[in-house]
């Protein structure tokens, strides 16, 4: 038994997996990620399949000697790097605090929308853009007609021991109900904007709105936020006047909750904050 992506393979499994990337040659990575979720029936609870995470799971495969994928058809890093533009180039400064400011609103990013925000959280976010992991949806924040904010969410980490402390479940409830958290992966207020108290009534905004936004799109209504702030970057103003709760701090092991070498960390050492979406967030994340 391995396990990747939080999900055991049995060794039955891994031949089935081996089998159908050699009996289906014409198959690219996509395509067997999609096919590998429905012999082995994983799915999300609306039903998908989860063949992003199979995807993933299926290159740390490869890396492990596990298993032999065909060729990547994708285009490489160095082709898929974002172009900075002058629609994302450095507005004029605003200074003024959040209620003199237009009305906030959240618009939800699109297909259409999509290059910008990436354009904007790459030129802008320390850790620049990446794919948001699963399920996910993104925001910009406007003031009248002015983009002042972006904000990203997507899936849980599998786990993180503050976390999980403070729920107080246990493996397989964490397994069963995961999906019910959501990340808080990118938050960024333009640096240009100068606004006090901005930052915690977009996310105050964004508490309210993202459930609803979240079950029309996926058909699950999530019952707790978490985010994680770098201790050496940031104190996380913004989510404690937001009444986000402080729950711990990480190991430095990363999203997946790998085991890092002795000693040594292989990340940054970050906050754990939650906010609960549901009274009853406990007993909703630790029904089986």
């Amino acid at each position: 038994m391995i396990r990747y992506c939080g999900r055991d393979f049995t060794p039955t499994e891994i031949t089935q997996i081996r089998a159908l990337i050699k009996n289906n040659p014409q198959f690219n990575r996509t395509r067997l990620s999609i096919e590998v979720c429905r012999i082995l029936q994983w799915f999300k609870p609306d039903g998908k399949t989860k063949d992003m995470s199979c995807r993933v799971a299926m290159l740390k495969m490869e890396k492990d000697g596990v298993i032999c994928l065909p060729p990547s058809t994708q285009k490489t890093k160095r082709d898929r790097r974002i172009k900075l533009t002058s629609a994302t180039d450095p507005q004029s400064r605003v200074v003024c605090p959040v209620h003199r400011l237009p009305e906030l609103n959240l618009q939800i990013v699109t297909k259409a929308t999509s290059g910008l925000w990436n354009e904007y959280i790459e030129r802008y976010h320390y850790l620049g853009h990446k794919p948001l992991p699963g399920a996910q949806l993104r925001y910009f924040i406007t003031a009248g007609e002015q983009i002042v904010a972006l904000a990203g969410f997507g899936a849980a980490a599998w786990q993180t021991a503050p976390r999980d402390q403070f729920i107080g479940w246990t493996h397989d409830q964490r397994k069963a109900n995961l999906h019910l958290i959501v990340n808080n992966a990118r938050f960024l207020i333009l640096p240009w904007i100068q606004s006090k108290n901005l930052a915690s009534k977009v996310l105050s905004l964004i508490t309210h709105r993202l459930p609803d936004d979240w079950h029309n799109k996926y058909n699950i209504r999530p019952v707790l936020l978490e985010t994680f702030v770098q201790k050496d970057r940031f104190a996380g103003t913004c989510y404690k006047a937001a009444n986000w709760q402080i729950v711990g701090e990480t190991k430095g092991r990363g999203k997946l909750g790998a085991n890092p070498k002795k000693g040594t960390v292989i990340v940054p050492i970050k906050d754990v904050w939650v906010y609960p979406l549901d009274q009853n967030f406990r007993t909703l994340l630790k029904s089986t």
